[in-house]
């Protein structure tokens, strides 16, 4: 059987592999010798045509009623990196833990970090190519056949690069460079993405500990209510007027308050740590203080609002920092696919030194001869038992799974904002509907006592009465900071807020 020339069996590899850029490519490196290196500069790019893919989600936001969301400024995302734009800016609280979760979040510090890595890295592609140009003095003593010593010395300057420079012809290095720069640029973006997320992280950690706070208050002013309610029991039960069901009633509700108590202190606890961590250092005693009791959510409207439009279309989440990151990421795949296809390709290096020689040291710079030497060499792959082919399936592959990705982050960002338009819509009805009952049930507990009082019922009415009042305002508080947090996750989703 006939055996095919490795010649003929690379070259159709290459076919297969690159398609109609490889003819034109290689009818370039055939006038190296007619032409010189400037007739290779015209050879067609290896790397696949980027084009951003379609948006694997609905084109607007379907149907939702109007909904009010935080400005931040004419430019939603500028404004959510700088504090003094940002919607949060004007609550008294906020703002100076915002201030010290800037200046000392560890994750935004690692985010930033990563920034100089990726830089430095893009530094570093960039500087392949060009020559780098060495000065190096170097000197031998050896002996002769003869038995006597010899020295020499000599000192060269090198004009390219050494050891070797690669003459870029298929654009490997520059395809290497161009996905370190998206890299570069995805590393900002994580950065943005980082800083949006603290931001949202400390407003939301601090609506929970005011509503902890909150509620804390009310609780203590309900434990108040039945420690005397209780006493009065006591009295009436030491003096025959009241059954011992109502005192052991009593004495319940009392205990009830008391673990919610407990279980609040708790909580505020779990939150002033978590709040720690994020700020990076201990909080000022006079921040917590501020803004604290059980009204202070009624009042809680940091951000400034406007009427975000019905249909807002999909396209808005191209703002968003974590999806221009994963788009960044899905371009560097793309360019590495480039360096892969060059791979198959010659290489050729150029290298030179220019300088002066001599045996004698001290008369190495009066009249050493001058020397320079110059050298180029092609390096065609015949046979690498798959490397480079495998080398561009795994370039391939990984720009399949950075598009996934990208479209992942994309429907991901679709259903964050969503939710939050599904929250918006649905909140205030439920604040406005949680408050009438709260009204309801202090009404009724007002009457309930009332008839207990004038003997007209039993005190497990007015007990229960009571039981239902507590639940319906601890339930007010939770609905007012749950309404509070939505704004803050579309802050969040929007990449920064919304700017109409």
């Amino acid at each position: 059987m006939n055996r095919p020339e490795p010649h003929s069996t690379v070259n159709a590899l290459r076919q297969k592999l690159l398609g109609k850029n490889v003819n034109h490519c290689l009818s370039g490196l055939g006038l190296i010798s007619l032409l010189g290196l400037s007739s290779l500069t015209g050879c067609s790019s290896l790397t696949p045509s980027y084009t951003r893919p379609e948006l694997p989600v609905a084109a607007q936001f379907g149907g939702a009623a109007p909904a009010a969301l935080p400005v931040s400024g004419n430019d939603a995302l500028e404004s959510a990196l700088s504090l003094k734009n940002t919607p949060f800016a004007t609550d008294p609280v906020l703002k100076p833990l915002l201030e010290m979760a800037i200046a000392n979040n560890r994750d935004l510090r690692v985010a930033v970090l990563n920034i100089e890595l990726a830089q430095a890295q893009l530094g570093v592609r960039q500087a392949d190519l060009l020559p780098s140009v060495n000065v190096g003095l170097g000197g031998s003593r050896q002996t002769t056949a003869s038995g006597g010593l010899t020295s020499s010395y000599t000192t060269g300057l090198s004009l390219t690069a050494v050891p070797a420079y690669e003459v870029d012809l298929f654009s490997r290095l520059r395809n290497l460079t161009d996905a370190a720069r998206s890299q570069y640029l995805a590393s900002e973006e994580a950065r943005k993405t980082v800083h949006i997320g603290l931001l949202a992280s400390v407003a939301s950690t601090l609506l929970a500990w005011q509503s902890d706070a909150a509620l804390l208050a009310l609780t203590d002013k309900t434990l108040a209510t039945r420690e005397a309610t209780l006493k009065l029991l006591q009295l009436r039960f030491d003096q025959g007027a009241s059954s011992l069901l109502d005192l052991r009633a009593a004495q319940s509700l009392m205990a009830s308050a008391r673990i919610a108590r407990a279980q609040l202190q708790r909580q505020q606890s779990l939150d002033e740590n978590t709040l720690t961590l994020l700020v990076g250092q201990p909080l000022p005693a006079s921040l917590l203080k501020t803004g604290s009791g059980s009204d202070s959510l009624q009042g809680w409207q940091p951000l400034r609002w406007a009427e975000l439009p019905v249909g807002l279309p999909s396209q808005v989440l191209l703002g968003r920092p974590d999806v221009a990151q994963a788009e960044y990421q899905l371009q560097s795949a793309n360019a590495n696919i480039g360096a892969a296809r060059a791979a198959f390709f010659p290489k050729i290096t150029l290298t030179s030194t220019l300088g002066r020689a001599s045996n004698d040291l001290t008369q190495l710079f009066q009249n050493g001869p001058m020397a320079w030497s110059f050298g180029a060499q092609i390096l065609q792959p015949i046979f690498d038992a798959g490397r480079n082919e495998s080398n561009l399936k795994i370039a391939q592959a990984n720009r399949s799974i950075a598009q996934a990705q990208y479209e992942k982050t994309v429907q991901t960002a679709f259903r964050e904002v969503s939710d939050g338009l599904a929250g918006r819509a649905t909140l205030k009805a439920q604040w406005d509907a949680q408050a009438a009952q709260t009204q309801a049930e202090q009404d009724r507990s007002r009457l309930a006592q009332l008839r207990y009082t004038q003997g007209a019922s039993s005190y497990l009415d007015a007990l229960d009465a009571e039981r239902a009042l507590f639940t319906a305002q601890q339930a007010l508080i939770q609905v007012q900071t749950q309404y509070a947090q939505n704004t803050v996750s579309l802050y969040r989703a929007l990449g920064g807020g919304w700017a109409p």
